[in-house]
């Protein structure tokens, strides 16, 4: 069973910086493609992005060019580097893990990023 224990989230200033980490528990991290959601209050749950145990990453139209999605194997960890940061950013922050046919998808708690000055 797949833990996930996401941190990092908090507030900050338009314009700046947060990083979000995620610590997997288990043996399937790097069979595994790691991604983050969020979602706002009254919207859609989306995917911000993805990262596949080849390294091809995804990202959604409006990050793109400001977010950055990293992953280090060794410390079963995924990251999401967050720049020049807007308001619009603003969401509850999701880690997720499929394992693809190794088992079964998991989900972080959700760390919360607020944009706002």
């Amino acid at each position: 069973q797949v833990q996930l224990v996401e941190s990092g989230g908090g507030l900050v200033q338009p314009g700046g910086s947060l990083r979000l980490s995620c610590a997997a528990s288990g043996s399937i991290f790097s069979r595994s493609t790691m991604g983050w959601y969020r979602q706002a209050p009254g919207k859609q749950r989306e995917l911000v992005a993805r990262i596949s145990s080849g390294g091809s990453t995804y990202y959604g139209d409006s990050v793109k060019g400001r977010f950055t999605i990293s992953r280090d194997n060794a410390r079963k960890t995924v990251y999401l580097q967050m720049n020049s940061l807007k308001p619009e950013d603003t969401a509850g922050y999701y880690c997720y893990l499929d394992p693809g046919p190794y088992g079964r998808p998991s989900w972080g708690q959700g760390t919360q990023v607020t944009v706002s000055s």
